[in-house]
């Protein structure tokens, strides 16, 4: 068995070298092995740093591993393939370690300096998240922005963008999720945050979630899918957004006041069950207007006995940037 794996070992190896990009179902179709075996020795490939792969189920490619990835020590390579996505302009989905290589070639930098580079911007942005919840907390960067706080707390899960190396894993999954109505990636974006949102929901003692509605029309609507996808068997607190004349999204204003104004005028509660603590759940906090309107019209209408709790799946990182692209 040993030789046998060897020897399949190397010749999914020569089939990589001479064709590129390919996936498991070909190898094992080329080969004439089962696809478990053949995934099974890829797997042991992927741990051995002799190949990469990209793609998304049902579909990932695997291929020979770069020259500059090997260059690239375990620590840090673990980081990168923890927290790293790059979506190419033609739309190839690169995840890790893979993806970085990509992303240093299009901008010719060293990979293995850049590398490390990353890991220490990573390493200033982890500080930011709770080292038990892993949420990070927005409520002082609300406190200066408004003189009326109406929720008790504010978390974002990650921040939506970092220094120099742009959208986090998270929120390039979330944007292209919202963009191409994507299902896959609404999945990937769900099984991203969910452990967070179980923890607020335990922790805060949550009897009432409420779900942001979508302002722009979409056949596949990201919190709509979400909600199914989380399946929380929690109450659903009501609320509408309103069909004005003219659809003005927040994501196209670029003041913080016009958002509240935008948030205060177009979002109606019409839930009149009575809870004891609500969450809401919103994509992304930019200005945090949509998250305190809300809670605003929650407290007016006197249906949440205790605590309301803003989660957002990102967030800006220096006071309330727009966050104009989702």
């Amino acid at each position: 068995m040993v030789k046998y794996t060897m020897e399949t070992k190397e010749q999914i190896l020569k089939i990589l070298k001479n064709e590129g990009k390919v996936t498991a179902s070909v190898l094992s179709s080329k080969l004439g092995i089962s696809d478990r075996y053949i995934r099974k020795m890829l797997s042991e490939l992927l741990l051995d740093n002799k190949v990469e792969k990209t793609g998304t189920p049902p579909i990932v490619y695997y291929f020979i591993v770069s020259k500059e990835s090997k260059n690239v020590t375990p620590s840090v390579k673990k980081v990168i393939n923890d927290n790293y996505l790059y979506v190419s302009s033609a739309g190839e989905y690169y995840e890790g370690l893979t993806g970085f290589v990509k992303w240093c070639e299009k901008t010719n930098q060293d990979v293995s300096k850049t590398a490390k580079e990353y890991v220490e911007t990573i390493k200033k942005y982890i500080k930011y998240k709770d080292s038990k919840t892993g949420l990070i907390n927005g409520m002082s960067k609300l406190k200066s922005t408004y003189s009326t706080i109406y929720l008790d707390k504010v978390f974002y899960i990650d921040f939506y963008s970092i220094e120099r190396f742009g959208k986090t894993k998270l929120g390039q999954i979330l944007l292209y999720a919202k963009q191409s109505q994507d299902l896959n990636l609404i999945k990937k974006a769900v099984e991203m945050i969910r452990p967070s949102l179980e923890k607020v929901i335990v922790d805060e003692n949550i009897d009432g979630i409420c779900y942001v509605p979508p302002t722009v029309k979409r056949q596949v609507q990201l919190m709509e899918e979400s909600k199914k996808l989380l399946g929380f068997k929690i109450s659903d607190v009501s609320i509408d957004k309103v069909k004005t004349e003219i659809i003005v999204p927040q994501k196209t204003l670029s003041k913080v006041s016009d958002r509240v104004a935008n948030a205060e005028k177009t979002f109606v509660v019409t839930e009149n069950r009575i809870y004891n603590n609500i969450l809401i759940i919103d994509d992304a906090v930019g200005s945090g207007a949509t998250l305190n309107e809300i809670a605003k019209k929650i407290r007016e209408k006197e249906i949440c006995k205790g605590k309301i709790i803003g989660v957002a799946m990102t967030g800006s990182f220096k006071g309330f940037d727009v966050i104009s692209e989702i």
